[in-house]
């Protein structure tokens, strides 16, 4: 199934999920809002992820 994705997806999607625990963990040790915001990268990450590959993918047609 990860045979598809590159190596630059495969770092990307740790890096998502590292932020993600590391926010929740915050968090819940009642560093609340400093868990909102670095739960907030998530979705950046992942949006930079699929902005590479949309940028890839135009460069390769």
């Amino acid at each position: 199934m990860f045979k598809k994705f590159s190596f630059t997806d495969k770092l990307l999607f740790v890096a998502a999920f590292l932020s993600l625990i590391f926010s929740e963990t915050m968090f819940f040790l009642g560093q609340k809002q400093e868990g909102i915001f670095v739960g907030l990268w998530v979705p950046s990450i992942l949006g930079f992820g699929i902005y590479l590959k949309l940028i890839g993918s135009t460069k390769n047609e």
